[in-house]
């Protein structure tokens, strides 16, 4: 077996081992630079410094509250994002006329930041809740729909024929398309979910009282970067995990693709 061999497989336990030593790599670079002083500790802090204050997030800042107060907004955006991009999808990725009227919006707020919505969204629905939920629909609905889209396209025409052959409907070929495309969604919900994280973290900063994002800025504030680390492993933490729940989802729901 060459481990250089272009799209060769490499064993689990080779790729659980280079996994780690990523990480103890990384972790050796950072205990070097900063025992050796090479930046200031409020730009770098030591390690150990972060791992108290990650005890000290767990302890006196409700990090599991904060946690499920982001994971909370994100599951709201989420929902309403699939709902609105998924048929949509399919009907842009069916019939020529709907993908016409629909694809300049898409591809202008696919192309535009996110963060250039801010200040309008602001104005438009306040600081409360309802912009932080809005926010990220801007981020989520022209990437999820986009997906859809490019899926529904790759469906055979031989599938769309043979169920018309067999007596299928329009309704029906519609939900022929929607099921063929149905695996690769899924995988695009895995990717929104990390970039449901991202987004988060900027509406947070805003008149956020809860939330990671509120955490990690009013940490800021108060120039204790111990806590902004701290608060930064929590995000790629509980992203992980969530992530990995959803690939064994996937995996259990679509045997036959690989997550």
């Amino acid at each position: 077996m060459s481990l250089w061999k272009i799209r060769g497989r490499v064993p689990r336990k080779l790729t659980i081992g280079l996994s780690i030593a990523v990480w103890a790599v990384i972790l050796a670079l950072w205990l070097g630079v900063t025992g050796l002083r090479l930046l200031p500790p409020m730009s770098l802090p030591r390690p150990v410094d972060v791992a108290r204050a990650f005890a000290y997030l767990a302890s006196d800042y409700n990090l599991l509250g904060n946690i499920a107060v982001s994971w909370w907004r994100i599951f709201q955006a989420f929902v309403v994002a699939a709902l609105v991009s998924i048929p949509l999808g399919i009907l842009m990725g069916s019939f020529g006329a709907v993908r016409a009227f629909f694809f300049p919006v898409v591809a202008f707020m696919r192309a535009m930041p996110i963060t250039a919505f801010l200040p309008a969204l602001i104005g438009l629905f306040g600081i409360e809740e309802g912009m932080k939920v809005a926010f990220l629909l801007i981020g989520m609905v022209p990437y999820l729909i986009s997906i859809v889209v490019d899926e529904c396209e790759k469906v055979p025409d031989e599938i769309l024929e043979t169920a018309y052959t067999l007596g299928a409907g329009r309704t029906q070929a519609l939900l022929l398309l929607f099921g063929a495309s149905l695996p690769a969604i899924f995988e695009a919900f895995i990717i929104l979910y990390d970039i449901g994280w991202t987004y988060v973290i900027l509406a947070e900063i805003v008149n956020a009282r809860m939330g990671v994002g509120a955490m990690i800025e009013a940490a800021r504030k108060m120039l204790d970067f111990d806590r902004v680390y701290a608060g930064i492993f929590v995000i790629g933490v509980a992203t992980f995990l969530f992530r990995a729940l959803l690939k064994a989802l996937h995996r259990k729901l679509f045997p036959y693709r690989v997550a």
